[in-house]
């Protein structure tokens, strides 16, 4: 699991594509360096894999079947750390928000999604 990549992804570009704001990639100032940064308006985006932030009710967040106890206190502590996170963040005036991996699946694969707009990366 060690070699999978967890920068500038395909959904975090796929978020990024025709913003048009001026944005910060993984913004190391600040407190749970968010995937994207628009340091004007104080927002912040979270782009998390459904799998290691433990996105609750999805197929992709499905614990293996060997080594179960460390998988679930792994995810506990990763979904832990975010809310305390995203809540420091909401205290220094910044928003923030997540966007999962699973709602990105259709952007990613080029797919118009159920709201109408187009995909592709």
């Amino acid at each position: 699991m060690s070699s999978i990549k967890g920068k500038d992804t395909r959904p975090e570009l796929a978020v990024l594509h025709g913003a048009g704001y001026r944005f910060r990639i993984h913004a190391e100032n600040l407190l749970g360096r968010p995937d994207v940064y628009f340091s004007a308006r104080a927002k912040a985006v979270f782009v998390n894999g459904c799998f290691w932030h433990g996105h609750e009710r999805c197929r992709r967040a499905a614990l293996p079947k060997s080594n179960r106890k460390f998988w679930k206190e792994k995810i506990r502590n990763n979904v832990c750390r975010d809310r305390r996170t995203r809540k420091e963040l909401e205290a220094r005036g910044i928003e923030s928000f997540v966007v999962w991996e699973c709602e990105l699946a259709d952007v990613e694969d080029g797919r118009p999604r159920p709201d109408g707009i187009p995909g592709g990366a």
